[in-house]
């Protein structure tokens, strides 16, 4: 059976440039799923990608973060990629990049977040898994996993991609070890899923840094031992703060998740001696930063950087949400649901500071 659907989809045509348009969605290929969203998270890297901050070589349907339903499975598609049966109406949730397995870093290293012939965005003239749209087609290669019974798709979506790319930082930076010191830069998906896995980690202290009174309630929710505010506190302030939890020696562990390289300079400076200084925020933030190179040597810091996650950490963050959703108020994370037609508020919201997580509701 070949049937062809008729969705809606949000095309990005060019930067600034937002069409709600309806696509033809015929039946998955070999390997394929297609499935109907129920939400479709909303990310500071689709507001640089409108702004066009990144060359892409087509018009796409704007979004990577997705939970659904699924409505048609091509052939040979009997169960996710854990291995776990499924079947039309069962939902899941994605990983929105199909490695090659062909490259040096697939083969070689089994990174599959660095693969440089890896499936990306698709042209909107063919089956594309765009999220901000009615119905995506997951090619084949592109891992998704049935979502328990007993967990809402809100609780998996409310994290979109900023859970998996924690797991995925954390995991190169080798760890939140047990009684450790971690500061979180920033109290976006991103920082308040490193602000919980530093809590579930067992650190002795968590702070969070933002300026939103929003994002730091929010922070104080997900595990922060203490806030800290940008707007009513100093960089020296802030400083003494993190130093007055941790016997005054600095954190053992600092995540930049802002998305702002002004705050680059701090983090090194709020580290403690051998301590890391992880980067996931600024994937985005391009440009030159003045800092003294010298504390990195002096202090034996180790700088690690983070692009994208993999099957993998998508898998573990949907167990880590179904684990422990009743600790954590992952749905009250989710603070606007939009419309496919308000998808340019939706990424204003995203840029406000006022919201914690924006979904696409289509």
């Amino acid at each position: 059976m070949n049937t062809i659907r008729k969705g809606r989809a949000v095309v990005l045509e060019r930067p600034e440039s937002l069409v709600l348009r309806e696509l033809c969605v015929p039946s998955p290929s070999a390997g394929a799923v297609v499935a109907r969203v129920e939400y479709g998270g909303v990310c500071g890297s689709d507001v640089h990608m409108t702004k066009g901050e990144f060359n892409l070589p087509h018009a796409i349907v704007l979004g990577h973060e997705g939970v659904g339903v699924i409505e048609e499975l091509g052939e040979g598609v009997l169960h996710d990629y854990a291995g776990v049966n499924v079947t039309a109406g069962d939902r899941i949730y994605w990983c929105p990049i199909a490695p090659c397995h062909k490259c040096w870093y697939c083969t070689i290293e089994k990174d599959f977040s660095s693969c440089t012939q890896a499936t990306w965005f698709g042209p909107v003239d063919k089956p594309t898994w765009g999220s901000y749209a009615d119905f995506v087609t997951l090619p084949e290669g592109a891992a998704f996993f049935r979502i328990p019974d007993g967990t809402t798709s809100e609780a998996v979506i409310a994290f979109g991609c900023a859970l998996p790319a924690v797991l995925q930082g954390v995991e190169r930076a080798g760890g939140i070890k047990p009684l450790s010191h971690v500061v979180v830069q920033g109290c976006g998906p991103i920082g308040l899923a490193a602000v919980m896995l530093a809590k579930l980690s067992g650190a002795a202290t968590v702070t969070a840094i933002d300026a939103s009174p929003l994002r730091l309630r929010l922070a104080e929710q997900f595990g922060a031992t203490s806030v800290l505010d940008l707007a009513s506190t100093s960089l020296d302030e802030r400083l003494a703060r993190v130093r007055a939890v941790s016997g005054g020696r600095g954190a053992d562990l600092v995540i930049e998740a802002s998305g702002h390289r002004s705050a680059f300079p701090e983090g090194v400076g709020l580290c403690a001696r051998n301590a890391a200084y992880l980067l996931i925020g600024l994937w985005a933030s391009q440009g030159e930063q003045p800092f003294d190179p010298s504390l990195i040597v002096q202090r034996n810091l180790r700088l690690i950087g983070t692009q994208y996650a993999q099957g993998r950490h998508y898998h573990d963050a949907m167990k880590i949400v179904s684990l422990h959703h009743q600790a954590f108020p992952f749905e009250a994370l989710i603070t606007h649901r939009c419309g496919l037609h308000e998808a340019r508020q939706a990424l204003g919201l995203v840029t406000s500071g006022q919201a914690g997580k924006v979904v696409m509701r289509p």
